[in-house]
């Protein structure tokens, strides 16, 4: 197989008209480009090029692999500019697969601030309700990086990046809303906004709320983790989600638990990072999870409990 520099030497003296210029050009001796482009020709079987007393020109077989050489030897350059760029963490592209509340709260602030910063990096996102599939996807090298809530992903880099409170949501007048902090054993035969089967936080929110049954007074279910709140504040019962399900403007009330409840967000990784990887996780951290003004309002009054739930989905 011949090698780049003999296409290179090719391209010059075709480019030049003369080995001696593609010797200086390359910063080559002359019997240096003789032998590179005696070894093309020895592989092409054939003569590329013609030698007078003016100089060289290419034969027809010359021509017809002149513009493959060219666009090998520049396919040569764009791979050694990619990877440098990655290295150096300004270019590439990051496989995300992302808790599906996540994405607005915690990824898109960090997104936004790359785009300028980075405009030659690529984030390619995927949402989920699944982390079991998630961590399949991690594991087979599908994706470059996870972010959800902390599930104790063994045999992984794990990085806190930020820590969110689970709330209740629910309409304006709902007689809950008049209270500061609402106790699990309040949810009791209340109307409930729940999730179905394949968004495993309703199984997550269940399993931490044990002394409540929640699948009786399910009025609605829904896949979409933001779509839970909206429901809620429609009128059609109380739900309980992430705080960053919930968007600025919320037409319904949001109020914490007594006590206090929190989970972890966490970045997951492979054991070695790169580069870009690396820097995204850093980024959220120093970022952190956005909770609207008139979110993080409603939640100031109540008094915060040292007490928490488990950490989880």
């Amino acid at each position: 197989m011949p090698s780049l520099r003999a296409f290179e030497c090719l391209l010059a003296a075709a480019d030049l008209g003369s080995v001696t210029r593609a010797a200086r050009h390359l910063h080559l001796s002359q019997p240096a480009i003789s032998h590179q482009l005696a070894a093309l020709e020895r592989e092409a079987g054939t003569a590329l090029l013609t030698r007078d007393r003016r100089g060289v020109r290419l034969t027809a077989a010359g021509r017809a692999a002149l513009p493959e050489a060219r666009r090998a030897v520049a396919a040569a350059g764009d791979a050694i500019r990619l990877a440098r760029a990655v290295g150096q963490g300004v270019g590439g592209i990051v496989r995300v697969v992302c808790a599906q509340s996540l994405t607005v709260a915690l990824l898109a602030p960090v997104l936004a601030r790359w785009n300028l910063d980075r405009p030659d990096v690529v984030i390619s996102l995927r949402e989920s309700t699944d982390p079991e599939s998630a961590f399949a996807m991690l594991e087979a090298g599908e994706t470059d990086l996870l972010l959800f809530p902390d599930l104790g992903g063994a045999g992984f880099e794990t990085t806190t990046v930020a820590e969110e409170e689970i709330v209740v949501a629910l309409p304006a007048q709902h007689p809950l809303a008049s209270r500061p902090a609402i106790r699990p054993r309040d949810l009791q035969g209340q109307p409930f906004v729940h999730f179905t089967p394949e968004n495993r936080l309703g199984t997550w929110i269940e399993s931490h709320l044990d002394d409540v049954d929640l699948r009786g007074p399910a009025v609605v279910r829904t896949a979409v983790t933001t779509h839970a709140p909206q429901l809620a504040a429609a009128g059609l019962g109380v739900t309980v989600v992430p705080v960053s399900a919930i968007t600025a403007g919320f037409a319904g009330a949001v109020r914490p638990f007594e006590p206090r409840w929190k989970r972890r967000l966490v970045a997951i990784t492979k054991t070695s990072r790169d580069p870009l990887a690396a820097q995204l996780v850093s980024d959220l951290r120093s970022t952190g999870l956005r909770v609207p003004t008139d979110i993080a309002q409603q939640l100031a009054p109540a008094e915060e409990s040292s007490a928490e739930l488990d950490p989880g989905l």
